[in-house]
């Protein structure tokens, strides 16, 4: 099987949050084989912001975040462009009113005709209705 990842679930990874287990598990089980993982190659961009926000609001402690970044660029997901998705993100995202960032994920998702597993309930609420594809890591 093979998934589109977003941040929202990767971060899970190394912050305890709800659904941290779920996406343990996701990570776990790309690294042995059972299915794919992909994204668009700003990933790696987006959960460097991520990481920086959650070490300056203490989240996570100082130091951690270049440490963890380490770790993420060692277990990338197989990247895609983004620059061949953003005519239809721009579409998507000026439909579902969605940041085209997130809307490069569903994007990526539709194009490659599986899922995409995010966290994010905001876009989940906003575009699950018409793309039945994006689903909430919580309800795997």
């Amino acid at each position: 099987m093979k998934y589109v990842i977003d941040t929202s679930v990767a971060i899970k990874t190394v912050i305890a949050e709800s659904d941290s287990a779920k996406a343990i598990q996701l990570r776990d089980d790309y690294n042995n084989g059972f299915h794919d993982l992909i994204a668009p190659d700003l990933y790696p961009t987006e959960i460097c912001n991520v990481l920086m926000m959650a070490e300056r609001t203490g989240k996570i402690r100082p130091g951690e975040a270049a440490v963890f970044l380490s770790d993420f660029i060692l277990d990338l997901p197989a990247l895609c462009d983004a620059v061949s998705l953003l005519p239809r993100a721009l579409e998507i995202s000026q439909r579902f009113r969605q940041s085209v960032y997130d809307c490069l994920y569903v994007a990526l998702a539709e194009r490659e005709g599986c899922e995409l597993v995010t966290a994010d309930d905001k876009l989940i609420k906003a575009v699950q209705p018409t793309m039945p594809f994006v689903v909430s890591l919580a309800n795997l």
